[in-house]
């Protein structure tokens, strides 16, 4: 007669911190969903500098964040990568007097440039670009197109560090073959077979100007189709680029 009175007890008692338990445990699983969310997002901030370190030998050619779109769209691409030294040094010439003049000079970022934008945007005046290849090598391989300040100040820092884990010659080497040259067509030797029938190492002064001022907006300014304005930008590079020997040492020395 006495068991039963004690078995009910030990029921309510388990009972009541099964209550207990649930009532509070949407805590620890709350603070565990956000905890894995954090690590989440670290692990996406961390993985482009983990990727810069293991970019640094030659025979790793990375894709751009576009090539993986194309894929992921079904496009497809085209992208047959050369190393630097099978690059025509005018399209080295004039991709850099067109893009970032002083790219063996800054350590990444032109803060120069930086600086007269940041006080045409506070001015009110509209601003011109001023990335430089590292920035724009840093964003074609880890972040996205589109202007946004979010993706400037995620782009800035990754610009410093590769630009001082990277050589001078291996970032323009991946910059000139990562490079959006029209749809679908990515690096200096799919450029330079699709516009003028000659691979990259054979492109002229001429050749080689049209297809650096047709890098700000590849899928408009056609390289091998260019109207007036386009030759007049062309026209003027390909003079900077014949005089760029002092601006090219580190690359070429």
């Amino acid at each position: 007669m006495d068991i039963v009175p004690e078995t009910r007890e030990g029921e309510d008692v388990a009972s009541s911190a099964a209550r207990r338990s649930r009532s509070g445990g949407w805590m620890p699983a709350l603070y565990r969903r956000w905890r894995q969310l954090v690590m989440a997002v670290l692990a996406v901030l961390v993985l482009p500098y983990v990727l810069i370190l293991l970019y640094v030998p030659g025979f790793i050619h990375p894709v751009s964040t576009l090539m993986l779109r194309d894929l992921a769209l079904l496009r497809g691409y085209d992208r047959q990568w050369v190393s630097f030294d099978e690059i025509s040094p005018h399209l080295v010439q004039s991709v850099m007097m067109s893009e970032d003049g002083q790219f063996c000079r800054h350590a990444g970022i032109d803060w120069v440039q930086m600086r007269g934008v940041v006080n045409d945007a506070l001015e009110g005046e509209s601003t011109r670009g001023a990335s430089t290849i590292a920035m724009q090598t840093a964003k074609n391989l880890f972040l996205w197109n589109g202007r946004s300040f979010v993706r400037k100040a995620m782009e800035l820092p990754l610009a410093l560090v590769a630009d001082f884990v990277w050589s001078k010659r291996r970032m323009m080497e991946l910059y000139l073959n990562i490079a959006e040259w029209g749809p679908g067509i990515y690096g200096a030797e799919a450029a330079a077979l699709h516009h003028f029938g000659v691979p990259a190492s054979k492109l002229t002064r001429r050749q080689a100007a049209l297809l650096a001022v047709s890098l700000p907006n590849p899928l408009e300014r056609n390289a091998g189709k260019p109207g007036r304005g386009l030759r007049r930008l062309a026209t003027t590079i390909e003079r900077r680029a014949g005089r760029s020997g002092e601006y090219i040492k580190c690359l070429y020395e």
